[in-house]
Parts: C-alpha cells; sequence; structure tokens
C-alpha cells in the first residue's frame, strides 16, 4: 500500500479517522504496548523503519505520516493551530485503532507534534522522547530562553525563510547530486553528518520527495512585513505552523500527569542549535542573508536553551527528563548510530 517501498516486517495500512485518512506503518504484536512515531519536516514514517523493528519484545509501533506527507490524505495545513491540526489527526488515528495508552517519540518538527500531544492528552501518554526535536517556541523568530518574539508580525520565520531554490527542486523531485540544495545533498548535509551515507538512502529521498509543495503545504503562505527581512508567516503551510507566531508548546511544562521524558540529540546537529544552519537570524548573522538588523534585535535563536528551559521547569513542577547527547551524529542519531540509540531508547521504554 505504501509507495515508498518497505523493509521486511513493516505493515503499511490506511486508517480512516472522523477528520482524516491516515496512512501509518506499523511493527511488533497487535497487543503489544504502543508507541506512536512522529516524524519531522521533510520526511514520512518511512525514516523510523528500522527503529521500529529493533524495538523491544512486547513493544508495537506505529508511525503514521503526517498530512502533507507520504501516502495520507493531502488535507492542507491551518499554520494558525501551530501544528494541532496534526495533533489532532494523531489522535484521532489513536481512537480509531482503539489506543487508550500510549509511548511518544517525536523527531524534530515531530517533537512539537509529540509536546503538543502531550500537551492535548497527557493522561494518555507513557512516556515522552524527543529526538533533535524543534524548540518549545518553534522555528525563528525568538530571541532568548524564554522564547520572546523578536517581532509582532512573527518575522523572520516562516515560509519566506526557506531557501527558494530548496523549494523549487523538492517541487520538481530533484533526485540529482548536480544542484547544491537538491533534496539528496540537503539529506546529505544536514539531515545526518558527513561523510555518512544512510543504506536506505533512495527510500529516504523518496520519503523527502513525498511532501506535498505549495501553499497549503511545504512551506506555506508568506505575508509582508516592515520588519527583516521583510516577510512574516502567512495563514497556511508548515513551516509557518512550526514558527514562533503560531507555534508554543511551553505549556509542556505545565500538564498533569507528567509521563518520563528523553531528550536524545546528535553532538553535531546543525539544523537544530544555538546557532542552528537554517535559522534565517542565524544566516544573516554570517553574512549570507543581507540587511540583518543585529544581535539585539534579532539575535540567532537559542533552541538548545529554550528546549532546557522548558524541560528544566517541567522537571521543577514535579516532571523528570534526562538530556542524552550522542556523539559524532548530527540531525538523526537514530539513523546514524543505531546502536546507541537504541541503547538509550530501550532503557528508557522498559525502564
Amino acid at each position: 500500500m505504501s509507495t515508498i517501498p518497505t523493509l521486511p516486517g513493516i505493515t503499511s495500512q490506511m486508517i480512516q479517522t472522523p477528520r482524516i485518512a491516515v496512512h501509518a506503518l506499523s511493527s511488533g504484536p497487535a497487543d503489544g504496548a504502543a508507541v506512536l512515531f512522529i516524524h519531522g519536516n521533510g520526511s514520512s514514517a518511512t525514516f523510523w523503519e528500522e527503529t521500529m523493528l529493533a524495538l523491544p519484545a512486547g513493544f508495537r509501533a506505529i508511525a503514521p505520516d503526517l498530512r502533507g506527507y507520504g501516502d495520507t490524505e493531502p488535507l492542507p495545513v491551518d499554520a494558525t493551530l501551530g501544528l494541532g491540526d496534526m495533533v489532532d489527526d494523531v489522535l484521532a488515528m489513536a481512537d480509531a485503532l482503539g489506543l487508550t495508552a500510549f509511548h511518544v517519540v517525536g523527531h524534530s518538527m515531530g517533537g512539537g507534534v509529540a509536546m503538543k500531544l502531550a500537551m492535548a492528552r497527557p493522561a494518555a501518554v507513557l512516556s515522552l522522547t524527543l529526538v533533535d526535536t524543534v524548540s518549545p517556541y518553534g522555528y525563528s523568530g525568538s530571541k532568548d530562553a524564554a522564547g520572546t518574539p523578536c517581532y509582532d508580525d512573527g518575522a523572520p520565520a516562516g515560509a519566506g525563510s526557506v531557501n527558494p531554490e530548496f523549494v523549487k527542486a523538492m517541487g520538481a523531485q530533484d533526485r540529482g547530486l548536480d544542484n547544491p540544495v537538491s533534496p539528496r545533498n540537503v539529506l546529505r548535509q544536514f539531515y545526518v553528518k558527513p561523510p555518512f551515507l544512510p543504506a536506505r538512502e533512495e527510500e529516504l529521498l523518496s520519503s523527502m520527495l513525498s511532501l506535498r509543495v505549495g501553499d497549503d503545504w511545504y512551506p506555506g503562505d508568506v505575508a509582508p512585513s516592515p520588519h527583516w527581512p521583510t516577510v512574516a508567516p502567512g495563514a497556511k503551510g508548515i513551516v509557518n505552523a512550526f514558527s514562533r507566531k503560531y507555534f508554543d508548546a511551553s505549556g509542556l511544562a505545565e500538564i498533569q500527569p507528567k509521563p518520563p521524558v528523553l531528550w536524545i540529540r546528535g553532538a553535531d546537529d546543525t539544523i537544530v542549535a544555538n546557532n542552528a544552519f537554517w535559522d534565517i537570524a542565524a544566516l544573516g548573522a554570517m553574512g549570507f542573508v543581507p540587511g540583518w538588523p543585529g544581535a539585539e534585535e534579532c539575535p540567532p535563536q537559542p533552541m538548545l536553551d529554550q528546549i532546557r528551559a522548558v524541560l528544566e521547569r517541567y522537571a521543577a513542577n514535579g516532571g523528570s527528563y534526562r538530556e542524552e547527547i550522542i556523539a559524532d551524529a548530527g540531525h538523526s542519531p537514530f539513523l546514524e548510530k543505531p546502536e546507541q540509540f537504541n541503547g538509550l531508547f530501550h532503557a528508557f521504554l522498559t525502564g
């Protein structure tokens, strides 16, 4: 059923819900403890297959394609909900499957979905694993550990901050290496730490290219702004949905009950970092985007400081979290260092 070839042991199915038809991959015993795997931006459930198959005995892995990705019904993304439509889609899938309790794992943007899912239904979440997660204050447009917006209109973030050449390459289904910002080059240079090459690069590339391109999906629409770089997030699409204007998951620190949290990341991640290479303010500071107004007005987003500050509040309010850093890994340590990742993840799940 999946349009992308799957590994032996992975089952593909369409799950009809009152909201949306969700495509999901699964593995493990039907009566096992459910683990929901939420993929990041520019990917799909395909990215999780090896991790799903490696779960300890007694666990059931379920990885949906989010709306706009993979083989799930491509309904539009309402950016003003701050990934809320994706949260509701995943919960609708869980309800359709009869799941009342589950572990949740989120990678990158999927970490944002996972945090908001825990906020929406905390009693159902047995544990929360955040893998190289987006900040609780979204991506770009904020300037301190408390997530203070740079500007009221959300600049500089959203669809207008995305490299237009990469968008064109995605839309053209470019599988080559000639274009420096082709999806394959982005996968090799940013999703993982070079010179690592994933064994299933073709399937991962197909997963990236399954992302719908356009105002309703990736990257979204653009609003004019009087602030640098003269554009702000629009009201539609994926990148706008996890901009600071609409996305705020800092309320995670207040939820009750509080499942245990594992924050696990690659030491050399350049996508989520305090000086992330995809943060337009960081690019401005490096001289790649002209007109940058300076560090006082629009500094690079301190993403790691923001994540840690919210998790420290979580712990101060009665919860618990662990931060684990995997050396010599980039944005996808579950692909790059599976033995180390699975050792930490499995100990957390079973502990």
